[in-house]
């Protein structure tokens, strides 16, 4: 298992093209994908789970990759987190 923190630093935090692109990305992979905000914990491979986390910009999640792909799935999504994904 990998875990990995990230902090959301586009103005927008997540919304629905967010977590669709993180939805999209995740379900490429075998592997199991948990976020957890506060005491919130959803599968990240649900566009609508992801949508009830409420992460606004500058909210700290932590994410959890447990499989047999796990690193490659971890590369990708802290990406997208990273790039901001795409918006700015």
């Amino acid at each position: 298992m990998i875990i990995k923190t990230v902090t959301l630093t586009n103005k927008l935090g997540i919304h629905v093209r967010p977590a669709s692109l993180i939805s999209k990305t995740a379900s490429k992979y075998k592997s199991n994908f948990l976020i957890r905000k506060d005491d919130m914990e959803i599968n990240g491979k649900s566009v609508m789970g992801i949508m009830m986390l409420g992460a606004g910009k500058d909210t700290e999640l932590e994410l959890f990759f447990d499989g047999v792909d796990e690193q490659e799935m971890m590369e990708d999504i802290v990406k997208l987190f990273e790039d901001k994904f795409g918006e700015e």
